[in-house]
């Protein structure tokens, strides 16, 4: 591995010498500290080990760190900062919203700053013990600073392993963290309220300020009825694409949740925009399996499209999908709208409970094709 080590090091000190207009010492020392991660990736990594090319693996990992650091440094202290605060608030964007409410866009974007700025002294402290930096050390040169802010990017990009052979990326985990725990919120008439309180005990009993506060609190449990809909699917989608390994199609789904430019999408997930076009097919696919697979309800029930909005079809819409439909699904559809569980369904229509569930993807599939032509 030292001769690795070595090799890695030459070639990033060429890099950076000939791509910044940083100083030898500075641009060693960079370096320096760039091959060791990789090495120690190299090392640690069984599945490198067992691919017996380790070497052309620690020069794909230093070249994309390189890559990455050379970005920022272009990018300039402002303008980089800027990138990996929009990249990072990005992805944590849908993650910090307390569940008992459905904050707005100032809110949230608050919340994220104030997560942010933690985040970014928990990077700081991993970057300085695991470059193997003083505790009072501190980046000083543009090349320093981006060199600190694309391991910023990377430490919040990594993936931990959960149960379930399931992962999940480090910033997302702590995310989540820092939204569970922020205390409840509710929007009161705090002058109603205080002036309700200098009044007798008559009074308190009308007064609209603690009426509005005792409604808060009593309903409390029942304000997110939307929001826990659209939670609830949102992690199921996810949970169904990581488990069919489509960890790319996950992210682009948070993406567009997010409402993100197709162009900064393509950026945060280094992609060319012929291959963000396949992700996009990719997607979407996969969306109308999980869509028309067994958790069809509550998905349907998240589009605003069941069986009670006729799955989201206008009525000429709904009268055209009728008469596509031949007498034995006819049948089938009347059954869903009378509420019978596919039980009853495969007992009335006598077939199986396989053919059941198979005959209703279909008939779904005919509805969903006329509902997005």
């Amino acid at each position: 591995m030292e001769q690795i080590y070595t090799t890695i090091f030459e070639l990033l000190w060429q890099q950076l010498q000939k791509s910044t207009q940083a100083g030898e010492q500075n641009s060693q020392q960079v370096a320096h500290r760039i091959a060791g991660e990789v090495t120690r990736i190299c090392v640690e990594s069984q599945r490198i080990q067992a691919s017996g090319e380790v070497e052309g693996w620690a020069r794909k990992l230093a070249q994309l760190r390189l890559k990455q650091c050379l970005h920022y440094y272009q990018q300039g202290s402002v303008k980089g900062r800027r990138d990996l605060h929009s990249t990072l608030a990005a992805i944590v964007y849908g993650y910090i919203n307390p569940s008992y409410r459905s904050a707005s866009y100032a809110a949230r974007t608050t919340l994220i700053e104030d997560f942010l700025q933690a985040f970014y002294l928990e990077a700081f402290n991993a970057f300085r013990r695991e470059t193997e930096l003083p505790f009072t050390y501190h980046p000083k040169t543009r090349l320093d600073i981006a060199e600190f802010m694309a391991f910023a990017e990377r430490y919040g990009k990594r993936r931990i392993r959960l149960r379930g052979n399931r992962s999940q990326q480090l910033i997302i985990l702590r995310a989540q963290t820092f939204s569970q725990q922020q205390p409840p919120e509710d929007l009161v008439d705090i002058e109603s309220a205080s002036e309700a309180g200098s009044a007798d005990p008559d009074s308190q009993r009308s007064s609209p300020g603690l009426a509005q506060v005792r409604k808060a609190i009593s309903n409390q449990e029942q304000i997110p009825e939307v929001n826990e809909i659209t939670e609830k699917v949102t992690q199921m989608l996810l949970a169904y694409l990581e488990e069919r390994g489509q960890q790319q199609c996950a992210d682009y789904f948070v993406f567009r949740l997010l409402d993100l430019a197709t162009s900064q999408i393509e950026w945060i997930l280094e992609i060319t925009p012929r291959e963000r076009d396949y992700l996009q097919q990719r997607f979407k696919y996969h969306l109308e399996r999980f869509a028309l697979g067994p958790h069809w309800e509550l998905v349907h029930e998240w589009l605003e499209a069941g069986l009670e909005q006729n799955l989201g079809l206008m009525p000429q819409e709904w009268e055209t999908f009728t008469e596509q439909l031949s007498e034995e699904q006819q049948q089938h559809l009347n059954l869903r709208q009378n509420n019978l569980n596919d039980e009853a369904i495969a007992d009335r229509l006598g077939c199986t409970l396989t053919q059941v569930q198979k005959r209703w993807i279909k008939i779904l599939a005919q509805a969903w094709a006329i509902r997005n032509a």
